[in-house]
């Protein structure tokens, strides 16, 4: 049986949303579960199908649940109608203001993000992984929404599953790059239990983002997928134990 997790603030604007979880899915061995990544070397009759229990979750047919290439990048594209798994656009973040399409993103450590304007009916979604939150995905985000009439004042946006702080060891480049590009970015790391490998806070980067953005709410559910085997795949916890590969949670929102 699928158990997704929900926002109480998107619940509450009544869109119909879900950051799915592994659970009730039919993919097998590494991937057991509910993988719904186009891009993971899972059976693809078993994702086909993993989808397709998304897509009637959230009341749309399989052919509507739109994911993207995703390329950790801060492009965000406007959605008119459907496209199938072998066009789908180079990009991490969607917009729509038609209803019936179920945009979603693909993710395994890195932040879902789910966007709202309740007035404008207009939604957003975001693959929020360290560099296109750096390069600015989340913005692009909101400025696709705001250009079919959504605006930031109004905007809700919900943070799904991803790689909490206590997990997200990096090195001292990569603390280095943010604190270039803004010195102020050096309050998302702390010291690790390893000197020089400070930990990074990819949730609370993404919500200082999010409200320097000036949008209306934020919504931050809190779940790690790396401390959480059960529930959530992790690409870092994959990469510990040498597995060849890993699942894709989906997060999705339509209208």
């Amino acid at each position: 049986m699928l158990a997704p997790l929900r926002s109480a603030l998107l619940d509450r604007a009544g869109f119909r949303h879900a950051f799915f979880t592994r659970e009730g899915g039919v993919s097998r061995g590494l991937y057991r579960g509910l993988n719904g990544g186009l891009g993971s070397d899972d059976d693809p009759a078993d994702v086909a199908e993993n989808r397709a229990r998304m897509a009637a979750h959230l009341g749309v047919g399989p052919e509507r649940l739109l994911s993207l290439y995703q390329i950790h990048s801060a492009l965000a594209v406007p959605v008119v109608a459907p496209w199938d798994s072998a066009s789908r656009p180079r990009a991490d973040a969607m917009v729509t203001e038609r209803p019936g399409l179920a945009i979603g993103v693909g993710t395994a450590d890195c932040g879902p993000v789910l966007f709202a304007d309740p007035e404008a009916r207009v939604i957003g979604a975001a693959h929020a992984g360290w560099k296109g939150a750096l390069g600015g995905v989340l913005e692009a985000t909101l400025d696709g929404m705001e250009a079919l009439g959504a605006r930031r004042a109004r905007i809700l946006a919900a943070l799904g599953p991803m790689l909490s702080q206590a997990h997200y060891e990096v090195g001292p480049e990569f603390e280095a790059r943010f604190r270039a590009e803004d010195p102020a970015n050096a309050r998302f790391f702390r010291e690790g239990a390893r000197p020089g490998h400070p930990h990074f806070d990819l949730p609370g980067y993404l919500r200082a983002r999010l409200e320097h953005a000036g949008i209306a709410a934020i919504d931050d559910l809190a779940h790690c997928t790396y401390a959480d085997e059960t529930r959530f795949y992790s690409y870092r916890r994959k990469t510990h134990r040498g597995e060849a590969d890993y699942g894709r949670h989906i997060a999705a929102i339509v209208l």
